[in-house]
């Protein structure tokens, strides 16, 4: 009795599990994403989000809070990825694969801040996604325009147990097209965006350095990248915690693709990749031709060329004292100035001021007479230099042994860069002086001119001012 019961059973449980199989195929799970149902009218734009928030820091506020009464969306495509570590508990989303509409659609990008990690799961690259904005808070958050939950002053991460349910998937993944562009033609409206910059490299002075793994590096790793043609520069950040932070940073040039942002403490632009899988440098670098004699222990005793700029007029170009005062780019030059204003002027100093120019590139030199090395030995240069939110804009000190001292041929000769001498940065404080150090000469011979360039625009981010003075050349008889 028990054996017959036994195959009863069998028997029952046979046919229950054939009554689930039609045609031999077994169903799978439906695991597909499907688009949410989401009317247009309820789906605004990036710009009116914005604009939201610039009106609201108008009306004296700094965050504002969305809350319509109906249901309110905006789409995008993510373009952070956290799978390396480098973006973290963040999600950065743009509003168009490509820049093939700039004016009437422009390019726009937001962060949100969620408190979740491994987010690429989810929303990986290109994923199109859509975010309902009633609750959601807008303002800035390192510096940069953010989505989250909020109050009167600050944004807040969107939690775990209601992120999925704010942001919404869509079953589209995009190939998304970066905006090819160059460091001087960046804007904050490009921050939150993906970017990719042409001829690019990683200053000679990071080369052997790794992403973010040296003893220096707390938090993020910094390191100076580089156009080749025009010299401006960016920074890279890179984080601690990225699986890529003990891999050094490629020596060659090429292309690299990234977000531009903020750093944390809003000082600055930045530059992040997702991995190095966005880096391209394959070709061969190209950095400027140095003169390097190092520094001098010792200070001359007797002197070449000493200018203070004190017989200067205020507010008009430098010149005299053998001084060539070239515009290469622009419709600002060199100038005297004083100040005893927070930051000081060292009695009556030269300054270089893109801002407010106007001008898509500010390019000027301030050119030193000539110095004949052969008359002398020992010869030492020194001077001081100061900076106001340089931001990109950068100050080089070049010197040239074959310049034949008319500006038409400034282009034309060959410059090098000094690269002993100190020259103040932008992440230095604005209210000191720095000295260059007492940068020897003596390993050159010939006639020298010493170039201090500018390098900006009136750009936001690459407008800021330089200073220069005291500056001297001594030789030790």
């Amino acid at each position: 009795m028990n054996r017959i019961q036994k195959l009863s059973a069998i028997a029952v449980v046979t046919l229950g599990m054939l009554s689930c199989v039609q045609d031999d195929d077994y169903n799978s799970p439906d695991i597909s994403i499907k688009n949410p149902n989401i009317p247009e009218a309820h789906i605004t734009t990036f710009q009116a989000i914005i604009s939201r928030y610039e009106q609201a820091v108008l009306n004296g506020s700094t965050t504002i809070q969305i809350q319509d009464e109906q249901d309110l969306y905006i789409k995008g495509y993510v373009i952070s990825s956290d799978q390396a570590g480098n973006f973290f508990k963040t999600l950065i989303i743009q509003n168009k694969t490509d820049d093939s509409d700039p004016i009437d659609d422009p390019r726009l990008g937001l962060k949100i801040e969620i408190n979740a990690n491994s987010l690429y799961t989810t929303f990986e690259f290109g994923r199109k996604v859509y975010v309902k904005m009633n609750g959601l808070s807008i303002g800035l958050s390192n510096g940069v325009v953010t989505i989250g939950k909020g109050d009167a002053n600050t944004i807040k991460q969107i939690q775990p147990s209601e992120y999925q349910n704010i942001i919404i998937r869509s079953a589209e993944v995009a190939t998304l097209t970066p905006k090819t562009t160059s460091l001087f033609e960046i804007t904050k409206k490009d921050r939150n965006t993906l970017l990719q910059l042409h001829d690019m490299q990683v200053n000679r002075h990071e080369l052997g350095r790794t992403f973010a793994g040296e003893s220096f590096d707390e938090f993020d790793g910094f390191r100076v990248i580089e156009n080749c043609h025009t010299r401006a520069s960016t920074i890279l950040q890179t984080s601690t915690f990225s699986d890529f932070k003990s891999l050094l940073v490629p020596p060659g040039k090429g292309t690299i693709q990234g977000i531009l942002t903020r750093d944390f403490r809003d000082d600055f632009d930045v530059f992040i990749i997702n991995s190095t899988s966005n880096i391209h440098f394959k070709n061969e670098r190209c950095d400027p031709l140095e003169l390097d004699c190092g520094l001098a222990d010792r200070i001359g005793t007797s002197n070449l060329f000493y200018e203070n700029f004190e017989s200067q007029k205020n507010n008009t170009p430098i010149e005299g004292n053998g001084w060539t005062n070239y515009i290469e780019s622009g419709s600002v030059s060199w100038e005297a100035y004083s100040s005893t204003a927070t930051n000081a002027s060292l009695g009556r100093s030269a300054r270089f001021r893109s801002s407010s120019s106007g001008d898509d590139s500010n390019i000027g030199w301030l050119i030193t007479p000539a110095i004949n090395l052969d008359n002398q030995s020992g010869e030492i240069l020194r001077f001081k230099t100061s900076n106001s939110l340089a931001d990109g804009s950068f100050l080089e000190v070049l010197y040239t042994l074959d310049w034949d001292g008319t500006p038409p041929h400034i282009s034309t000769a060959t410059w090098g860069v000094l690269s002993a001498a100190y020259i103040v940065k932008d992440t230095d404080s604005f209210v000191p002086w720095f000295n260059s150090g007492s940068v020897d000469l003596s390993c050159a011979t010939g006639t020298m001119h010493i170039a201090f360039k500018y390098t900006g625009s009136g750009q936001e981010g690459f407008d800021g001012i330089y200073e220069l003075d005291e500056v001297r050349i001594d030789y030790a008889p």
